[in-house]
């Protein structure tokens, strides 16, 4: 019997989310080694990073901000740097810099921190508003300009910043357009009892870290790339994406609504969920899963809604239970 060619494309496509999904499982788990207790916070980087977006974990100082960041970049057997954002940093010390070369005769470009496979920005709202700017075009175009020459960072790119609450003495708030160009933004939260207990009863943090294996290779996690950004969308699902932004546009509570990049990475952040649940397509509840990370950071609340105690997670959430659900979208 002749096979139907879209049935076995199908077959394979299943196949390959399973081990997707067997791959991202392993990465989590060696990333619980040392944050414990926040699974669904480790899922949600992990998607972030695999949806080739960037990250912005906001908390107070305490919660295990760096730790997740570094458990990320030991976990994956590609280049990463650190970089500590304080009052005096320069943009160049992150894009780098040209230095003339006398026995040349010529200008070499010395790249700075910026270029690796992961970029750890510790506390990214200490550095001044100019310092910070210089990861604007690097974060949207994956390179840097420095005097009219560009020059290319590796592929895959993150950017995993921690962020400390912007009330707190020598920060600045990030611009609008900076955080826009977040994929998600999440917050660690205290660990709960059980975790925190663990958390004192165990090896010492950075010890743990210098020991991690990685898990993936940098093969592994560009190929796993690829396949979620390849996941069947059906038309239904555009259309509630779609939807779903416009909402925010015109809620009586903001002074800024979603832009089209926010519906952008919503909808690459489910593809890359539908993938670690061994689904080959995405549904509407990753969707829903996704919303509020991916879009409320990009959202500005009127004065008046921030005097009632309204959010832009709280705008979200109406936006989800105001927009019909697409049935059987994902098959």
């Amino acid at each position: 019997m002749t096979e139907n060619p879209g049935t076995t494309a199908a077959v394979d496509a299943d196949a390959l989310a399973g081990r997707f999904a067997q791959m991202f499982a392993a990465l989590a788990g060696n990333i619980e080694r040392v944050v414990r207790g926040k699974r669904e916070k480790v899922e949600l980087a992990l998607t972030c990073l695999l949806a080739e977006g960037h990250l912005l974990v906001e908390d107070v100082p305490g919660v295990g901000k760096t730790t997740l960041a570094r458990a990320i970049a030991a976990s994956v057997e590609a280049k990463w740097a650190r970089i500590q954002f304080t009052p005096d940093l320069l943009p160049s010390d992150i894009t780098g810099v040209s230095i003339f070369n006398q026995g040349a005769g010529e200008f070499e470009f010395h790249p700075g921190p910026i270029f690796a496979n992961l970029a750890v920005a510790d506390e990214i709202n200490r550095g001044s508003p100019k310092t910070q700017s210089a990861l604007l075009e690097v974060m949207e175009e994956r390179r840097v300009t420095v005097e009219g020459v560009p020059h290319p960072v590796p592929r895959p790119f993150m950017v995993i910043a921690t962020q400390n609450p912007v009330d707190m003495d020598g920060t600045y708030p990030l611009p609008e357009a900076q955080l826009d160009r977040f994929l998600m933004r999440i917050s660690m939260g205290y660990p709960d009892h059980q975790a925190e207990v663990a958390l004192l009863a165990g090896a010492p943090t950075g010890a743990v870290l210098d020991q991690m294996p990685p898990v993936l290779s940098r093969e592994d996690l560009a190929r796993m790339i690829e396949f979620a950004q390849r996941l069947h969308v059906a038309p239904p699902l555009y259309d509630y994406l779609v939807r779903v932004v416009a909402v925010t546009r015109e809620h009586p509570d903001l002074r800024l609504g979603a832009s089209p990049r926010a519906g952008i990475a919503l909808l690459r952040a489910a593809r890359v969920r539908a993938a670690a649940a061994g689904r080959s397509y995405i549904v509407p509840e990753d969707v829903k899963a996704l919303a509020v990370p991916v879009i409320a950071h990009r959202l500005i609340v009127t004065p008046e809604a921030e005097l009632r105690g309204r959010s832009g997670a709280d705008v979200v959430a109406e936006a989800l239970g105001d927009v019909p659900t697409p049935q059987a979208a994902g098959v």
